[in-house]
């Protein structure tokens, strides 16, 4: 599994999740190396990873472990392959659209850890298995801002490059955008990482009638606690939810309910709430519009969501059409009416004040 990093550091550990499995899973052996991310090979020897000192873990069934920091020195923006040998069934949980290649090789094939050569990899998948988190040691780091949200904060959109273009693993959402920003525009004692944890399809309000079954219980508040909190050194939040709670059949109460209490227990954690109004969409009946601007006007209200949080995030305007404006930008569509294209995603991240998000850290 390729991993992109938006700071550098001397060390790394890993978090490796069974979330979705019904039975335990082992993991035989681990190791991490830097890599191009352009195939499975690695540059340099992979370096073993540990758990509990052991290199070898059993993680149960909807259970994650997070490993022991293991020595490596990276770069902001540079690209790690944490390798798994593991026993047991995959299952590859919600994020099946990584936008970018991932490595396997065949069942049975064994261990290929410490490999450095491409040749075993013979399979590749567009999915991220298993690994939910990678931290950074790097004493200098303020801490971490950590985007939250469905698919537009996931990164769908993100390898449009105009009408039959495509561009798959440059790291273009505009998380990746925004930490090329904080690494070229923040000196050294201001910077803080970027995570992404957005979830295609997931609406911040629990209960919405026409919610997909599968997507129920991954709303804003119930993963809460494994995406953000369980995280370490978060300082910040972007929270970019609400676009699917329309169609999904929430009112604005329930959406609005959902923002109170996730920003309440992120306020509690000492982690500050950065909140974009809900961004248009074509498809949008006029109820929806009418849900729309009920929220927005919460959101905006005093430019701190009526005092529930900590500063806004314009998203709305960045993308909006000037001439349709429940319409996205066409210069910055995708062609789906929903998700930005790669220049919409880097207008969403030049929009971003780095001074407010730097000042997540401020205690």
């Amino acid at each position: 599994m390729i991993s992109h990093l938006s700071e550098g550091g001397d060390a790394l550990r890993v978090r490796i999740q069974n979330t979705f499995g019904a039975t335990p899973l082992t993991v035989d052996a681990a190791t991490v190396a830097a890599t191009d991310g352009k195939s499975a090979a690695v540059r340099g020897r992979p370096l073993p990873v540990t758990f509990a000192g052991l290199p070898e873990a059993v993680i149960p069934a909807g259970g994650e472990l997070w490993s022991d920091a293991t020595t490596l020195t990276t770069s902001a923006q540079s690209d790690v392959a944490v390798s798994l040998s593991v026993s047991g069934t995959i299952v590859p949980g919600r994020h099946q659209a990584a936008f970018r290649t991932n490595y396997l090789t065949e069942p049975g094939a064994g261990d290929h850890t410490r490999d450095t050569a491409a040749d075993a990899y013979t399979e590749t998948t567009e999915s991220t298995y298993l690994v939910t988190a990678v931290d950074v040691r790097n004493p200098r780091l303020k801490g971490s801002l950590v985007a939250y949200g469905s698919s537009v904060v996931d990164g769908v959109g993100s390898t449009n490059c105009g009408p039959g273009c495509t561009q798959l693993g440059t790291h273009r959402r505009w998380t990746d955008d925004l930490a090329r920003r904080i690494t070229a525009e923040l000196p050294p004692a201001r910077r803080l990482a970027v995570a992404n944890a957005g979830v295609n399809g997931t609406t911040s309000a629990a209960g919405c009638p026409d919610l997909a079954e599968h997507l129920r219980g991954l709303d804003a508040g119930a993963r809460l606690e494994r995406d953000v909190l369980a995280l370490h050194g978060v300082t910040g939040v972007l929270y970019y939810y609400g676009t699917n709670d329309l169609p999904a059949g929430c009112d604005a109460e329930q959406v609005l309910a959902s923002y109170r209490d996730t920003f309440r227990r992120l306020h509690a954690a000492g982690i500050k709430v950065y909140v974009t109004p809900v961004t248009p969409r074509p498809g949008y009946t006029d109820e929806h519009n009418e849900i729309r601007h009920a929220v927005n006007t919460f959101v905006s209200k005093w430019n701190n969501c009526s005092g529930t949080c900590d500063g806004i995030m314009g998203f709305d305007q960045v993308l909006k059409d000037p001439l349709r404006p429940n319409a996205i930008n066409p210069s910055y569509d995708t062609g789906d009416g929903v998700h930005a294209n790669i220049a919409g995603q880097q207008a969403l991240a030049d929009t971003l004040s780095l001074p407010m998000l730097a000042s997540s850290a401020d205690r």
